[in-house]
């Protein structure tokens, strides 16, 4: 029997809890009705606290205790799923807030469990009783005066745990409509029921979900619960929205208020710039918008809710989203049969705009951001479309002539992923160029250009500083054609001087005579001259 929780034990306590959540999965996943009856709960704690062992497991064997706690936390951070999955995290960051720099005695259990309460519930915008905020809260009441060693104090957690769960059936009337209990609250049972396991050494195999009670005589018996603001006719928000958020504190609070404003169910956890927002919504583009404004949000993942019927079926075949800056360049793009989404210069494009060309271009589609900055809207949008049953893949093209590259190839005949793979091996063996006179005085890794000057830009990197744009533009294609080297793709700007295409055209036919030359009219602001190489 430990009598402190030591590291060895952490790693003991978050590989059998997330065990006994894997073995209690589908009893858990069957008394899913609140907030949404998605039957998914028992899976997400699993996965979730699976991730917190998995993270430990790549310590070194003498981590110290605030190593350990640390990375439990942010491992369950990182991978938590789900409503219940993500305030479950932010209980066990709670918990390291106090055990990582104390002993792991009873007394120093009992208080993290408290703070593990505290954080759980401030997480939450709306707190509903008779969930897993309420069997915490039950666990933490019980350590408030509580003294004794730790094997007594998390046995009175698991106990307290066990009898809070019995009780959520009568604190939530969707759970007594439907005779249950709640499934978040019955997952922390198994998790700190394996924590007493671990202290007192008593392993008793498969872990005990309470059973399902009769509902009350006279009860209905719906599909599922009523989210707190679904619409009249008693229908939830479409879509839950996940993702990880890097951002500061202050940003965090108006992100809050701006997803509260949007839907239900919303749960923010994290700190120190990391967090994890959960949040259940009609307008999914709205709620990703929202985080990216706040910050960069990452792993986006959009789900629909059980329930709804906001589904977006496109017409069948293959098709091609392109995103644009400028009319002329988007008619490129068009006459080579993409659906365009126009942008403008150094901005991004709307997620709602990138979304309904998706569905405009087909059942299976093909994404080319032709930008760096635009890649995370067009995955945001792709997440959502792949939720209704949409085919995409984005390719990863940083710059227009890339995009041309790829759409030249596009064969909608071939089988949908070999069409990617050629797409992307088009685009990914072109090579993209752009000259670009100074408006400002810049630092770049060749050198400080002043405004008037002219900067020569190859695959992403500053490669040459001068005064005379044709000259630049000549050494720019002259640096970015090799011995192999077949086609150039030369995009005009809206800004370029007369004859700067031309001249460049008429130095390859003399010095490079076998290397086809294609021009267009592009139109773009801010570059006159864009360059890709094949």
């Amino acid at each position: 029997m430990l009598q402190v929780l030591d590291p060895p034990a952490v790693r003991r306590w978050s590989r059998l809890a997330a065990e006994n959540l894997g073995r209690a999965r589908e009893e858990i996943d069957a008394l899913n009705v609140f907030p949404v009856p998605d039957g998914d709960t028992g899976t997400n704690l699993h996965l979730t606290m699976l991730a917190a062992a998995e993270a430990l497991d790549g310590l070194p064997g003498d981590a110290d205790a605030a190593t350990t706690w640390r990375t439990l936390a942010q491992g369950a951070l990182l991978g938590a799923r789900g409503n219940s999955g993500v305030i479950v995290s932010q209980a066990l960051r709670g918990l390291a807030e106090v055990l990582r720099n104390a002993e792991g005695r009873g007394d120093d259990l009992g208080r993290g469990l408290v703070r593990a309460a505290e954080l759980a519930r401030g997480a939450v915008e709306r707190p509903v009783e008779g969930t897993v905020l309420s069997v915490l809260g039950a666990v933490a009441a019980a350590m408030r005066d509580l003294r004794g060693d730790l094997a007594s104090v998390v046995r009175r957690a698991a106990e307290e745990a066990r009898a809070a769960v019995r009780r959520t059936t009568g604190q939530l009337d969707v759970l007594a409509r439907n005779g249950v209990v709640d499934a978040g609250g019955a997952g922390l049972a198994i998790i700190l029921e394996s924590l007493a396991a671990v202290v007192t050494d008593s392993y008793t195999g498969r872990p005990d979900v309470p059973a399902r009670q009769a509902a009350p005589q006279g009860a209905a018996d719906p599909a599922g619960d009523v989210p707190p603001r679904g619409d009249a006719a008693g229908r939830g928000p479409a879509y839950e929205v996940m993702y990880l958020l890097e951002a500061g504190a202050a940003a965090v609070d108006a992100l809050r208020a701006e997803l509260d404003a949007l839907g239900d169910s919303l749960v923010v956890v994290g700190g120190e710039g990391l967090w994890n927002v959960h949040v259940h919504v009609d307008d999914a583009g709205a709620a990703i918008e929202a985080g990216m404004r706040a910050g960069r949000p990452y792993r986006i993942k959009v789900e629909y809710l059980v329930g709804s019927d906001r589904t977006h079926r496109a017409a069948g075949g293959r098709g091609v989203v392109a995103v644009a800056a400028g009319t002329a360049l988007g008619a490129v793009f068009e006459r080579s049969g993409a659906v365009v989404v126009r942008r403008d210069p150094g901005a991004s494009p709307p997620l709602a705009a990138v979304l309904a060309a998706i569905r405009e271009a087909g059942a299976e589609v093909v994404v080319l951001p032709n930008d760096s900055g635009t890649r995370e809207v067009a995955a945001a949008a792709a997440e959502i479309a792949r939720e209704e049953g949409l085919a995409v893949s984005v390719l990863p093209t940083r710059a227009s002539v890339q995009g041309l590259s790829a759409l030249a190839v596009h064969d909608p005949l071939r089988r949908f992923d070999d069409d990617v793979v050629a797409m992307t091996e088009a685009a990914a063996h072109t090579r993209h160029g752009h000259v670009w006179v100074a408006d400002r005085a810049v630092m770049t890794s060749a050198g400080l250009i002043g405004p008037g000057e002219v900067l020569g830009v190859i695959d992403g990197d500053a490669a040459m500083i001068g005064t005379d744009l044709t000259e630049i533009a000549l050494e720019l294609v002259g640096r970015m054609v090799s011995s192999s080297s077949e086609l150039v793709t030369l995009l005009e700007g809206a800004d370029a001087p007369g004859g700067l295409a031309q001249a460049v055209q008429d130095r390859l036919a003399r010095v490079r005579p076998d290397i086809e030359v294609v021009r267009y009219e592009g139109g773009q602001g801010g570059y006159p001259l864009l360059v890709g190489v094949e």
